[in-house]
Parts: C-alpha cells; structure tokens; sequence
C-alpha cells in the first residue's frame, strides 16, 4: 500500500509537473524505508536506478583501500543520488548511507532519461545539479590541495553552518561528531578536538545544546587564507 508521503511531489525536481505526471512516476518507483545506519548503495555497485529521498537524510561516503572513510556530503529530503548511474550505466562512485530513517523512491533509468528528454524545466534542473556538483568537488580539491588541517576545518565549518533562526548568528545543528568532522576534511580526530577547542577560546565558535554556534563567519573566513600549506 503507498503511504500518502510516497510522492515525488515532495521533490523540487518535479515541482512544475502536472499531478498526472507525478502519479505516473510515483507508480513507477520502489518505494524503501532504510532504518538510521542502514547501507542503501555501496561502491561500485551495479545498477542503474536514481533514487530521491522523500524523508529523512542520506550521506555520501568513500572508503580508502586503507580502511579510511571520507564524507563527501550530506542529501536531505528532497534531493536525489544516483544520477551518474541513471546517466551513463558506470558502477556506484560512492557509498550512501541512512543518517537518519528514511524513504526513499528507486526509479529506474528509462524512466528517468524519458522525463528529462520530454520536459526541459526537469532537464535544466538535472544540468544544474551536475554543474553545483563539479563546483563542489572542485573546491573540495582545491582546500585539499592548498590549505592546511587548520583551514580545512574552517572552511567545513562554513559550509555545514545556517542561518540561525530569529539570530544573527550561523549555526550548525544538529553538530557533527569530532569524527564525522575529520572525516569531512581527511585529518585525525584529535586535530578536530584541538582546533575547535581553540576556536571557543578565541571566541570564534560557541558549543550550545544541540548545536555549534559561528559568532564571527567574517572572521573565520578571513582566517582560511592565512591556512595555507
């Protein structure tokens, strides 16, 4: 039975369709519940379906042959993975794990190339995507390659944190782990808990219940330049 929350109405992507078009994707979909921690893709797995995460969230993982994991990113509800697959049948690129419980649509490949080639809004939607996700891993390359550990936590502080709600501040909320930090910017765990201790005590980031706190964005983002290796 489809739960009333199985609908790609739910995602921006498909958000100019007509609610005759979204049923008829709906109903070509796998719809999955994948319980926090659960594996919905691994590397280099075969299979060419997109899927879109309805509710919940989803992360996107590397391992080295070393044993390493690297976080590339997060996908909230809404958004989709699989799209390099859907596109040109290569195996997985990455891992993608349930952060929290969370449903997602399997679509299959034919469908997916048939609403993009017959719709343009959904075409330049997907084009748009794909170019965010280049910028992104170019500037990834570029932090790894020029700044040192130091800067490196900076600059992922920056991007993970919001607008806080009604505050001037930026924050970060839920809070990563020291650990999901250093796997976000490939150092160890202790550099993590030295730095940001550091950062509390220059009065850059404040540690609140259920949240890290960015009091001074300017001036953190002004540091990353000094960060240099």
């Amino acid at each position: 039975m489809i739960r009333s929350f199985e609908t790609l109405a739910r995602i921006p992507l498909f958000g100019d369709l007509p609610l005759a078009d979204v049923q008829r994707l709906d109903s070509q979909c796998i719809w999955r519940r994948a319980k926090t921690g659960e594996y919905i893709l691994d590397y280099n797995d075969g299979g060419a379906e997109l899927y879109f995460v309805v509710l919940g969230k989803v992360r996107v993982k590397i391992q080295a042959i070393s044993g390493k994991e690297s976080i590339l990113r997060d996908i909230r509800d809404g958004e989709f993975f699989g799209e390099l697959a859907a596109i040109d049948g290569g195996p997985r690129s990455a891992s993608i794990v349930a952060v929290t419980d969370s449903t997602v649509a399997k679509m299959p490949p034919g469908v997916f190339r048939e609403i993009v080639h017959r719709r343009p809004e959904v075409c330049d939607r997907v084009l748009a995507l794909l170019a965010s996700q280049v910028r992104m891993l170019a500037n990834r390359v570029n932090e790894f390659s020029t700044l040192d550990v130091r800067g490196r936590i900076h600059a992922e502080l920056l991007r993970l944190a919001r607008p806080e709600r009604g505050g001037a501040d930026r924050v970060i909320s839920p809070p990563p782990t020291h650990a999901e930090l250093a796997a976000r910017v490939s150092c160890q765990r202790e550099a993590v808990t030295r730095e940001l201790g550091a950062l509390v005590r220059s009065g850059l980031i404040e540690r609140r219940r259920g949240a890290i706190a960015l009091l001074d964005s300017a001036r953190l983002a002004g540091g990353i330049e000094k960060s240099t290796q």
